[in-house]
């Protein structure tokens, strides 16, 4: 909901100004070099005025990551169009996150980066952070109901907490621990992919990124079942 006091409107946009020059340290010093009281002074005001917002450099993390997880969700669930094929839907997925990646690298290297030396991100980021496994795990969720999945194994392999069951298509007979399993190792090679290019490990290597980065997303999508319509 949009605050609807002056008090907290005047905090709000404050809010924003801290996170906003927050980001552009992250493109400067990158996330261990970043400084309350360096934003403090960006913003001409006193570093105990900043800490009434933010009482720690690990809180003003903490928002950043999940305002980072929560933008590229968004980009992801904004990509799915649930009335098209499984493939075209996983790809607009795939594509839509490494868009994302691509014009927000700072952004991405404080997610998907070296840890930051210090810090613990709280259970407080782990729905933000699982947006995009959730976009994933509804397509092929609703290929199986669709009955566009070949027939599960049945095969239990025990390697996938039945927590994540939700988040990687539901129950249905076409879905078990072997295809979890595969869809857990899909979601995080999307993430794998993305990171090599952003972070120059394919420079050199790939003569077209684009149809590299489609090729493996369309393999990915064929390793939990996903066929071509």
């Amino acid at each position: 909901m949009p605050p609807t006091t002056a008090r907290a409107r005047a905090r709000a946009e404050l809010t924003a100004e801290i996170t906003g020059l927050a980001r552009e340290q992250l493109a400067t010093v990158g996330a261990a070099g970043l400084s309350l009281r360096a934003v403090a002074r960006e913003l001409g005001m006193a570093s105990s005025a900043v800490y009434r917002y933010f009482p720690s450099r690990d809180d003003l993390l903490t928002r950043l990551i999940i305002d980072g997880y929560d933008s590229l969700g968004e980009a992801a669930e904004g990509a799915d169009d649930p009335a098209a094929p499984p493939m075209t839907r996983w790809l607009a997925v795939c594509r839509a996150v490494r868009h994302w990646a691509r014009d927000h690298p700072h952004e991405y290297a404080l997610l998907y980066g070296s840890p930051v030396p210090g810090y613990r991100a709280p259970r407080d980021t782990v729905p933000a952070a699982i947006r995009v496994g959730a976009v994933l795990g509804r397509v092929l969720g609703d290929a199986a109901r669709a009955g566009l999945l070949p027939p599960a194994t049945g095969r239990s392999t025990g390697a996938v907490s039945p927590d994540v069951t939700p988040l990687l298509g539901g129950e249905h007979p076409a879905l078990d621990d072997a295809v979890r399993a595969r869809a857990l190792l899909a979601w995080s090679s999307v993430f794998g992919t993305i990171s090599f290019e952003l972070f120059g490990h394919f420079t050199g290597a790939s003569a077209d990124p684009d149809a590299f980065f489609d090729d493996a997303m369309r393999d990915l999508a064929g390793l939990v079942g996903l066929r071509d319509a």
